[in-house]
C-alpha cells in the first residue's frame, strides 16, 4: 500500500520529518498531566518508565533494519548505532533535544544536551517533576532504549538536573559504554506486550534506490541530520516509520493506564484527552510547516497527514474530496488511536475536529457508520469554536512553538 507522505516533495519531506519527530515528543506533554491528574506525579513517572521501555527498543530496531545500520549481528551494536537511533527517535527530536555526541571508540562515547526542550518544558513544576524525569525516568528508559542495540550498553550521567547553578549549561551530560562484563540488560516487562501488536510489524514501502540522495544511514555519524540528504524514498520511509513509534508509544501509554485505571471508562477518557490534545498540536505544526492554507483542501490534507492517520499500511483509512472513510484495520485491531474515534458519541470526533480546527476554528466533523466502519464529513459551522482544553493543555510546551534551524551535519570521528 503506497505511503500517503509519497504524494509530497522530497523538499517538503525534508521539513515534515523533524516535524514529525517532535510531534512524537509531544505525546507526553498531551498525556501525562491526564496521569498526574488521576493518578499522581509518582505514578506518572511509572507509567512515563512503563511506555517508553515498551515502546523504544521495538521502533529503534525497525529504524535500523530501515536504514541499513542495524548491528552485522543482532545485540553486538556499538556507539555509532546507538547515536544514530538517538537522532531518529522522538524522543530525542533534533533541535528541540539538542544532543551532542562524542565517540572515543566503538564501545566508549558521551553526549549531552545543549538543550532539553523537555527539561524547559518541566523546570516551572519545580524540582520534584524534574528528578522525576531527569532521574526516575531516564536512568531505566535509556538503557531500554540502548538494549535495541546492545544490551550490554550502559547510560550513566555525568551531571543532570535540577541545575545547579540554574542556568547551567549543558542541561545534562551521560556516558555511554559497552562493555563484555556488563551485567546484560532485559527488557521490561511492557516490552513483550507491546512487541505482540500489529503495530510492531507492520510492513511499510521498502526505499527504492537510484534516486536523488541518500537511500540510507549507513556512512559516518553526523552530528547533525540534515534530512535534506536523504532521497525521497527514504525520506517517505523515515516519516512512516516515525508515525510508526508513535503508535507503539501510544499504546505503550494506553497499557500503562489501563493498569492502574478503576475502569475501562477511566482508561479510554485519559487516553482520549492525550489523542485530543496532540491531534490539536500536531494539525498546527504540519500546517504552519507545509503551508497548508485555510480552506477545505487544508483541512482535508491536515487530517491527510496526521499521524491519526499514518502510516497507511497500519491505519488504513481513504481520505476522498471532503470525506475520510475508516474501516477495519491493523490500528483499529491494536486499540490504536483510531479506536478512539467515530460515530454516536461527541467525544468519539474531539480528535478530528481538534484537527481541522486548526486550519479554521469554522470547520468541524459529522461522522456516520458503526464503530469499525465510519465516514467522516467535513462541515462548516457559522460560529468558531474555541480552543479545547486539551489542546490548550499540550500548548504549555515549548514544543508548540519552537523553530528548526538549518544546521550543516558534520562526519564525527573517534576523537
Amino acid at each position: 500500500m503506497t505511503s500517503r507522505y509519497a504524494s509530497l516533495t522530497r523538499d517538503d519531506l525534508a521539513v515534515l520529518v523533524p516535524e514529525l519527530l517532535l510531534i512524537g515528543q509531544l505525546i507526553d506533554r498531551s498525556g501525562m498531566a491526564w496521569c498526574i491528574s488521576a493518578f499522581g506525579r509518582e505514578e506518572m513517572a511509572q507509567i512515563a518508565i512503563e511506555e517508553w521501555a515498551g515502546a523504544s527498543p521495538i521502533y529503534t530496531r525497525r529504524m535500523q533494519r530501515a536504514l541499513g545500520y542495524a548491528p552485522a549481528v543482532p545485540g553486538e551494536g556499538d556507539i555509532v548505532d546507538i547515536f544514530k537511533g538517538l537522532q531518529l527517535d522522538i524522543g530525542a527530536p533534533p533541535q528541540f533535544m539538542d544532543f551532542r555526541y562524542e565517540v572515543k571508540d566503538r564501545w566508549h562515547g558521551e553526549f549531552r544536551l545543549d538543550r532539553c526542550g523537555a527539561l524547559l518544558d518541566v523546570e516551572p513544576l519545580g524540582p520534584d517533576y524534574v528528578r522525576a524525569m531527569c532521574h526516575d525516568i531516564e536512568d531505566p528508559t535509556f538503557d531500554a532504549t540502548a538494549v535495541a542495540t546492545n544490551p550490554r550498553a550502559q547510560v550513566r550521567p555525568i551531571h543532570r538536573p535540577p541545575r545547579v547553578p540554574a542556568d547551567r549549561n549543558p542541561h545534562c551530560a551521560w556516558t555511554v559504554i559497552i562493555d563484555p562484563a556488563h551485567t546484560p540488560v532485559s527488557p521490561l516487562p511492557p516490552y513483550y506486550a507491546i512487541e505482540a501488536t500489529r503495530a510492531a510489524t507492520v510492513e511499510l514501502d521498502p526505499i527504492v534506490a537510484g534516486g536523488e540522495g541518500a537511500d540510507d544511514y549507513s556512512g559516518p555519524l553526523l552530528s547533525d541530520l540534515d534530512f535534506t540528504r536523504f532521497s525521497h524514498s527514504a525520506l517517505v520511509r523515515i516519516a512512516d516509520e516515525v508515525c510508526v513509534q508513535m503508535h507503539l508509544l501510544n499504546l505503550s501509554y494506553v497499557l500503562a493506564v489501563r493498569k492502574r485505571a478503576r475502569d475501562a471508562e477511566q482508561a479510554e477518557e485519559i487516553c482520549r484527552k492525550q489523542l485530543v490534545g496532540l491531534a490539536g498540536i500536531a494539525a498546527r505544526r504540519i500546517r504552519d510547516a507545509l503551508a497548508l492554507g485555510a480552506d477545505e483542501a487544508a483541512a482535508m490534507r491536515a487530517i491527510e497527514l496526521h499521524p491519526l492517520l499514518n502510516p497507511v499500511a497500519y491505519t488504513g483509512g481513504v481520505v476522498d474530496g471532503t470525506t475520510l472513510r475508516v474501516t477495519p484495520s491493523d490500528a483499529s485491531a491494536d486499540g490504536a488511536w483510531i479506536a478512539l474515534c467515530g460515530p454516536g458519541d461527541p467525544v468519539r470526533a474531539q480528535a478530528l475536529h481538534a484537527i481541522v480546527r486548526e486550519i479554521d476554528p469554522h470547520f468541524d466533523v459529522d461522522i456516520d457508520g458503526t464503530d469499525d466502519d465510519w465516514t467522516a464529513h467535513l462541515a462548516r459551522r457559522a460560529e468558531p469554536a474555541a480552543e479545547s482544553s486539551e489542546v490548550a493543555v499540550t500548548a504549555f510546551s515549548g514544543g508548540t512553538t519552537f523553530e528548526f534551524e538549518h544546521r550543516a551535519p558534520l562526519p564525527l570521528f573517534v576523537v
